[in-house]
C-alpha cells in the first residue's frame, strides 16, 4: 500500500530519496506558497518519517484536490 507524508521544507531537505518514491528534491510536489511538500512510499516507514501523519492515496487526494486548500491548481488555469 503507497503511503503519504506532507512535510515542511525544512523537514524536506533532509529526505533520504533513497527510501521514497521521489528521485530528488527537484520532483517533488509543493503547495501555492511552496513551504510544504510531500513524499510517497510503500512498505516500512522511513526513518525520517516516523511519528508523522501518513495519508493514505485517497486521503492525500482530498487534500490535493480540495478548491480551498493550499495545494490547489485550477486545472483549467483560471
Amino acid at each position: 500500500m503507497r503511503n503519504y507524508v506532507i512535510l515542511t521544507a525544512a523537514e524536506a531537505a533532509v529526505v533520504d530519496f533513497d527510501e521514497v518514491m521521489e528521485t530528488s528534491h527537484d520532483t517533488l510536489r509543493w503547495n501555492n506558497d511552496s513551504t510544504k511538500t510531500f513524499v510517497k512510499f510503500e512498505g516500512s516507514t522511513p526513518i525520517e518519517l516516523v511519528g508523522k501523519t501518513t495519508y493514505t492515496q485517497d486521503e492525500i487526494l482530498v487534500t490535493l484536490n480540495d478548491p480551498d486548500g493550499e495545494w490547489y491548481t485550477d486545472p483549467d488555469g483560471l
